[in-house]
């Protein structure tokens, strides 16, 4: 991509992106497909007089008072000139705003980065400042490093290991990230995130459990338990978005917490890249169309990808079934054995389809086996995930199950 393309995402795209999502996150619209044409248009057709009223109007509101100055200054110098005097330094300072320019402004000069003393505000300037990409390029640094015995790495490692975020790393990252969590012990009741807050940090959790409490029809409510090997606190650090919701500790818990700034330079590209790919496909799988877009994002952050080769067994009968899985590509069998006669064909899967679900739904071993009839790949959603976010799909599961021979 051009620089050119990069300086005009950077300053014109990405903060009405950035509000946008943040609107989209906090009012969690059951299809936020209209509720963003319609947020869209209600602030387009306001035109320039309503860019200051969005996060990305602080950039417009101070070229406002730029032209603003420079008409003060050019009445103050008419008025100077017709008293005989002369204001040099006015003058030299109207030029230096910007004199003559102003009618290029008027046709719509993109504005300006905001200076650095906007970014002094306090806590929210520094996310607003990821929107522009002056200063939004990686810097070098050095990743803080918090001593840890070879016991505590390793537990560290088996929790790393359950979260998407932190599975796909390479080694040397892996490593990065692993020496940068910093211990942290919660007390029961103690509320470690508040909804509306900028997110500084986010939070791998070792032992414990937390609620995820969000402020829906003015009442605080619980929308998402987490547990062992659950992040939380990601989503403003991925998106730079105030924290979409609280999260109290419901008994005395064991997390490990990793700063923004390290989670920025090294897992943020990546995992974006990789829930974008996913939620591309999710978009396409037909049971999730009634998911929000906030479950699906959690989705895709708990996908697990298993490529496949022609002749494998993803699932033997009567095994017992702890993971759901949807096709990303390729074709699968189902077969069935009925008092042990031999085996035969009850259903085929392709792209977008799904199986797995019954055992995890009745509790129950696998009604059938599934073979690849190609190579391809699928992608699974452990039990716990299953029944958090996909839990209110459940009847229409089972009643898509009847249909099964």
């Amino acid at each position: 991509m051009s620089q050119e393309h990069q300086e005009y995402i950077a300053t014109k795209v990405n903060p009405i992106l950035e509000s946008l999502v943040t609107e989209v996150l906090l009012e969690r619209p059951q299809n936020p497909v209209p509720f963003m044409v319609r947020w869209l248009a209600e602030h387009s057709k306001k035109g320039k007089d309503a860019l200051h009223s969005l996060a990305v109007g602080e950039a417009e509101r101070l070229r406002t008072e730029i032209r603003d100055l420079q008409e003060e200054i050019k009445t103050l110098s008419e008025k100077a000139a017709a008293a005989g005097g002369a204001m040099p330094a006015e003058e030299d300072k109207d030029s230096s705003l910007g004199g003559d320019s102003e009618e290029d402004d008027e046709d719509g000069d993109d504005p300006a980065p905001p200076p650095a003393s906007y970014y002094k505000k306090g806590a929210r300037g520094s996310v607003s400042a990821e929107a522009y990409g002056a200063f939004n390029q990686k810097k070098a640094f050095e990743p803080p490093v918090y001593p840890k015995s070879d016991e505590k790495a390793e537990r560290i490692k088996h929790v790393m290991n359950k979260s998407f975020l932190f599975n796909t790393l390479d080694r040397q990252n892996f490593s990065v990230i692993l020496q940068a969590f910093q211990e942290k012990t919660i007390a029961a009741g103690e509320r470690i995130i508040q909804e509306g807050d900028d997110g500084d940090c986010m939070f791998l959790i070792e032992s414990g459990a937390f609620d995820c409490k969000k402020i829906i029809g003015g009442e605080e409510k619980v929308v998402k338990k987490c547990g062992q090997g659950d992040v939380f606190g990601e989503l403003a650090l991925l998106y730079s978005q105030p924290r979409a919701a609280s999260v109290e500790a419901t008994e005395e818990s064991l997390v490990w917490q990793l700063d923004r700034e390290t989670f920025t330079h090294i897992v943020r590209d990546a995992s974006s890249k990789r829930r974008e790919v996913f939620m591309e496909f999710l978009h396409n799988v037909p049971l999730m169309k009634s998911l929000e877009s906030y479950d699906l994002m959690q989705l895709a952050d708990c996908l697990q990808p298993h490529p496949f080769q022609k002749g494998d067994r993803i699932i033997s009968q009567g095994d017992v079934g702890d993971i759901f899985y949807i096709v990303e590509d390729g074709e699968l069998q189902a077969l069935k054995s009925v008092d042990g006669a031999a085996e035969q064909e009850v259903m085929t899967y392709k792209k977008g389809d799904y199986f797995g679900e019954l055992a995890l739904i009745k509790d129950a071993p696998r009604a059938a086996s599934v073979i690849a009839t190609t190579e391809g790949q699928l992608v699974s959603v452990d039990r716990k995930s299953f029944k958090n976010i996909l839990g209110k799909l459940e009847g229409e599961m089972a009643e898509a199950a009847l249909q099964y021979k």
